[in-house]
């Protein structure tokens, strides 16, 4: 006779158990931002390259305002138009650099690399020091310029977010004063935590498989930026990985337990 499994053996019914979906914090780092010293440093995957997804944002913006692509919060404000990406319901209007950060629109940041053209943005990758500042696209793609960060070539580790996000604040990436302020003005969360201003930017993004497909099921969730209390600032990136796809979406997760583990009472900061 088969035996029923030890979890089955007291009743006449065996149920699956379901498989819980995990988080995996593939990183958190944060650094003083005038000393550069390491503060907190977690996670088994600080130093490997992902795709930035709309992390990127934030380089986008600092190149739109030093090249005056982007004129100030409310300017330009760009139509959307049919054909553009949509995956969101909110995308589908006007769209300024304010609510382009704020609702994180693909679109607006494509329109935007475009009038940068790949040289300009090419030499501000190479300033900036961003990643392997591979913005060339999927082999035979030639969709680059547009898509790069959207889990393509562009990749950017943990720890370089981290030095990126402290050069910003440090005003060390060869950019005018316009784009430091324009882009802290976009990217600002308000006060978190025990007190914490906080500037940054949420992203998701899925890994690619051997044959260069996105793997689904298995997002990345980031959350990069810098928070100021008093005259004590810090820059800091979280990366995490989903084993299945959940229903908050991972940047989300990334930024909301960030606040509690790094800038809220009794954190790691203290």
């Amino acid at each position: 006779m088969k035996r029923l499994p030890a979890l089955c053996a007291i009743s006449i019914f065996c149920f699956a158990q379901p498989v819980r979906a995990e988080t995996k914090t593939l990183c958190l780092t944060a650094l003083d931002a005038a000393s550069g010293r390491t503060l907190v440093d977690i996670g088994p995957a600080c130093d490997g390259r992902v795709t930035p997804a709309s992390t990127f944002k934030l380089a986008i913006g600092l190149m739109g305002f030093d090249a005056g692509v982007l004129k100030s919060p409310d300017e330009p404000k760009l139509p959307f138009r049919k054909g553009y990406v949509d995956w969101r319901p909110e995308w589908r209007q006007a769209t300024t650099p304010a609510t382009w950060m704020r609702d994180s629109v693909v679109w607006y940041s494509q329109r935007v690399m475009e009038k940068l053209g790949r040289e300009r943005a090419l030499d501000y990758l190479s300033r900036f020091r961003y990643g392997n500042e591979d913005i060339s696209g999927l082999p035979g793609g030639g969709n680059g310029l547009t898509h790069a960060w959207l889990g393509n070539s562009l990749q950017i580790s943990p720890r370089e977010q981290a030095d990126f996000m402290r050069r910003i604040v440090r005003r060390d990436l060869g950019v005018s004063a316009d784009a430091y302020d324009m882009t802290a003005a976009i990217a600002a969360y308000g006060v978190e935590g025990d007190g914490w201003t906080v500037h940054g930017k949420t992203g998701a993004g899925l890994p690619r498989g051997e044959d260069g497909k996105p793997v689904r099921g298995r997002p990345y969730g980031w959350f990069v930026g810098w928070a100021t209390k008093g005259d004590r600032t810090v820059v800091f990136a979280k990366l995490i990985q989903d084993t299945e796809k959940q229903s908050v979406a991972p940047g989300f997760r990334a930024r909301d337990t960030l606040f509690r583990e790094l800038l809220a009472k009794g954190g790691l900061l203290e």
